[in-house]
């Protein structure tokens, strides 16, 4: 299949398989210690995404309740409000939790904040999957607070 593609393209095979892990690469951040962290850019995009599920949040209240329903629009709503609910928890998950917090230790000075950022990243975590579950403007109110709390928290530390 390789060979077919790089005959239509006028390229090597090598060239296609290239091309192809360089875009797998580029789509996600790695779990190597590159050493490579943007963490206020990954707290910006957190709030980029609150901000568009609470948007998808009011277009499907609204859309709801019009005469006529337009079905269509808004299965196109609530499909971007998971998506980006889904991105909230992949950074959360595979960016803070898994690369950025580390483990300490219980007899250590730094434990309380540890435990903060845990409690602080779970409740992020929880809530976001709530806004998968409804159109509960009041869960969009928990997640800023969080994030920002979040925010305070954790850069306080760094």
């Amino acid at each position: 299949m390789i060979k077919r593609i790089s005959k239509y393209f006028n390229t090597t095979p090598l060239t296609i398989l290239f091309i192809l892990f360089l875009s797998s690469a580029v789509y996600s951040h790695c779990e190597i210690p590159c050493g490579i962290y943007n963490d206020s850019l990954r707290v910006t995009m957190i709030k980029e995404h609150i901000n568009t599920i609470e948007k998808s949040m009011k277009q499907i209240n609204l859309l709801s309740q019009e005469s006529t329903i337009n079905y269509n629009q808004i299965v196109r709503w609530v499909t971007n409000k998971e998506e980006h609910a889904k991105k909230i928890q992949d950074v959360v998950s595979q960016y803070f939790l898994h690369q950025r917090i580390k483990l300490t230790t219980y007899n250590s000075d730094k434990y309380g904040q540890y435990i903060t950022n845990l409690t602080l990243l779970h409740q992020l975590s929880v809530y976001t999957m709530k806004t998968k579950q409804s159109t509960d403007l009041d869960i969009i109110n928990k997640l800023n607070k969080t994030i920002s709390s979040f925010e305070e928290s954790y850069f306080h530390q760094h």
